[in-house]
């Protein structure tokens, strides 16, 4: 087999042929798919190597001591052959890969020939075809899982360790100095802790991608933009933790770490850099200096790593395995998005030059992984939805001055609370049927709003050419037949959402719209609508990076013998109120989704929802319904461009950034934009003008919306496939 090797007295880098390892008991065997250079250690390890003998003391001073204790024990000779052997043989790189499991060693029962795992060690996880990896440095990749983004694992699991050392809290401000391949893996394990992150690096590229990926604000490290970052975030008490994965040997990074640091806080060595503490200012704030071991509890420790011997979970909760099994679920969840840290991709056969490349600054890059062409483990093709094409026109002006005639489909408690008593009070307007499926509740809707008619007969209402818009506001799964007929009819159709419960529905209706040539629609996504909202996007001004929005839905449970509990026909909960809030993500970004991935709780119906948008935004949509009733039912944060907006609940709105701006607490009934929505779509039908959303925004939605439920069944991220 091949493996990438070193020669550290000559620099020398080779890929040889060399025996294949046994699979010895305990372990197994593993056939790399990709393999991840470390562009800190091990470009570290690379340069060193080509140095000068006295380049190579000097950056290695504790290796220098053990020589020397070498010579007053064993003699100068001795010592001389001793090390030059040493120095003059090849040594192995890498230590972080995916691969497929080969052969099993006895003693393991918990994969099998053919799994994916994730492999970890700079003594089994190498650059070569083949490794031997003991049972404590594998993990199982989840389902759905590249293998390109496994190969992360063990950078994660180094990032992981080095923000639990840190032990951050919800609500807490961290400040980041180095963004590196280390540092942007930790940038985003905090910001999905719920931490605002601050990033230093003086590369504004890296910068550029760690703002991209849930950091608030990053910038050089002399550069007063990042001290104001952290006096607005932390109201100038200064940074909760700092967490240090620069290399090199500037002091820079441990003073910025003192200055910036609240009193009491806490700093975190994860990179190989200089650590001449400035004892005034570390004494003074009393900081407490921590050190991260690589990748947790277990590292270094043979009876853990050769032996399999675990630490019993009740006394060390995260050991090196489980930090590499909780990563791989974070990537494959979509907490963590690995993708954009991959700057190259080489085939294993070009590994000498992509090293001299790197070396040489001819390479630059973040992550590059090496990819092994003859084991890539099998893939299932990325499921997709399709987001059809539409077709848009004009729709016919109407008479001046004439009211517009309604027809409600449906009259229950959503239609008779919310939309009803907003349209009984707007001028212009005419109630002019109603068509339920009972008579009686048909009379009960004419009587409390006062339509001229009422009927169980929807043929009538259709056929009625008096009647300008039809409103839908019936169970779930008659949306689409309904909104179907009323464009065949000719008719303005607003139908509460979800619009399909599936992509033949959503094609119904569409098809409808060619056939008829009308594209009068409008679905019930009133959130965009909200006076609150709007103004806060409003202050909130226009992006000109990525943006990164967290939605937290707390749904709640539903009473026993809610409709809604019918999943066979009515479709699943998101199904029917999802769109919503994909709808607000996305009038917030300015965008459709491009991409899906969904994940669900076990034994509930909790989601966990991550939006991707075509400038790399991303919306994380979590719907919950095991949360207490006595907290808000919704919260929004959108983080771009050093400004974050906060809706609480639409009661009260706030935005940070120059200036903060907090909305007052509104004093009456929360507006969710249903009153606001109706004006738009009366005044459309009435002037004939567009539409208040167009049909292509409100098809990409309900497709984002299917795609949730695609995902789940498939575990894998959906791809919202556009029709040209």
């Amino acid at each position: 087999m091949k493996q990438v090797v070193q020669n550290y007295k000559s620099g020398e880098l080779a890929v040889l042929d060399v025996p294949v390892p046994g699979c010895k008991p305990g372990g197994v065997l593993v056939r790399s798919a990709y393999s991840l250079i470390s562009t800190g250690t091990e470009l570290m390890k690379v340069s060193e190597a080509g140095m000068s003998m006295l380049g190579k003391a000097r950056s290695r001073p504790d290796q220098v001591a053990k020589v020397m204790q070498s010579v007053a024990t064993n003699g100068v000779p001795a010592t001389y052959r001793k090390v030059m052997g040493k120095l003059d043989s090849y040594t192995p790189l890498g230590y972080s890969l995916c691969g497929v499991v080969e052969q099993v060693g006895s003693g393991i029962d918990d994969v099998k020939v053919g799994d994916v795992v994730a492999c970890a060690g700079n003594e089994h996880a190498l650059h070569a075809e083949l490794n031997w990896v003991p049972k404590n440095l594998y993990a199982p990749v989840p389902d759905g899982l590249a293998p390109r983004h496994a190969a992360f694992g063990t950078v994660g699991s180094i990032a992981m360790q080095g923000v639990r050392r840190g032990e951050p809290q919800l609500g807490d401000v961290a400040l980041v100095i180095g963004l590196g391949l280390i540092g942007q893996l930790v940038v985003q394990l905090l910001a999905a802790s719920g931490v605002r992150v601050v990033g230093v690096d003086p590369d504004p590229a890296r910068c550029e991608l760690a703002e991209r990926l849930g950091a608030a604000a990053c910038g050089d490290p002399g550069a007063a933009a990042v001290e104001a970052a952290v006096a607005e975030l932390t109201d100038g008490h200064g940074v909760d933790q700092v967490y240090l994965a620069a290399g090199g040997g500037s002091n820079q990074p441990v003073e910025l770490a003192a200055r910036l640091c609240r009193d009491r806080g806490r700093v975190v060595d994860i990179g190989k850099c200089r650590l001449d503490l400035p004892w005034n200012a570390y004494y003074e704030k009393e900081l407490d200096v921590r050190f991260s071991r690589s990748y947790g509890p277990g590292r270094y420790d043979p009876e853990y790593e050769l032996e399999g011997r675990d630490y019993p979970i009740g006394y060390v909760r995260w050991t090196e395995r489980r930090n590499l099994a909780c990563f791989l679920d974070l990537v494959a969840r979509g907490s963590v998005d690995v993708e954009p840290l991959v700057s190259h991709v080489a085939d294993f056969d070009d590994a000498v030059e992509t090293y001299q490349r790197l070396k040489d600054g001819d390479l630059k890059a973040v992550a590059v992984l090496f990819r092994y062409p003859d084991a890539q483990p099998a893939e299932a093709e990325a499921p997709a939805v399709a987001v059809p094409a539409v077709s848009v026109r004009q729709g016919p002006a109407r008479a001046a001055g004439s009211p517009v005639k309604l027809a409600f489909v449906g009259a229950g408690n959503y239609a008779t609370s919310m939309l009803l008593p907003h349209l009984t009070q707007r001028e212009g307007v005419e109630l002019s049927t109603v068509v339920t499926t009972t008579a009686l509740s048909a009379a009960n809707a004419r009587r409390k709003f006062g339509f001229a008619d009422a009927t169980t007969d929807l043929d009538a209402v259709l056929g009625d050419k008096s009647i300008d818009a039809v409103f839908v506001v019936t169970r779930h799964s008659s949306h689409a037949e309904l909104t179907r007929k009323a464009l065949l009819a000719g008719k303005a159709v607003f139908v509460e959402k979800p619009l399909a419960l599936t992509e033949d529905e959503l094609a119904g209706v569409l098809a409808a719209v060619e056939e008829s040539g009308n594209d009068r629609l409008q679905v019930g996504f009133n959130r965009r609508f909200a006076p609150l909202l709007q103004e806060a996007k409003e202050r909130f001004g226009a992006r000109t990076g990525p943006a990164s929005l967290r939605y937290l839905v707390n749904a709640g449970r539903l009473q026993h013998g809610s409709w809604y509990l019918q999943q066979g026909s009515e479709g699943s909960r998101f199904a029917g109120e999802g769109g919503h809030f994909i709808d607000t993500a996305s009038w917030l970004l300015g965008a459709d989704p491009v991409s899906v991935y969904s994940v669900a709780a076990s034994g509930n119906e909790d989601l966990q929802v991550v939006l991707r948008y075509p400038d790399g935004s991303t919306a994380t949509i979590s719907y919950v319904t095991t949360g207490s009733a006595a907290f808000p039912k919704e919260t929004l944060d959108l983080v771009a461009d050093g400004k974050v907006l906060r809706l609480d609940d639409f009661v009260r709105a706030s935005v940070y950034g120059r200036k903060k701006w907090v909305s007052s607490r509104l004093p009456k009934a929360r507006d969710k934009g249903q009153n606001a929505e109706l004006a738009a779509f009366v005044k459309a039908v009435r002037t004939g003008g567009p539409m208040p959303v167009p049909l292509e925004s409100l098809v990409a939605t309900t497709a984002a919306t299917l795609a949730v439920r695609a995902g789940l069944a498939g575990g894998a991220p959906v791809t919202l496939a556009r029709a040209r």
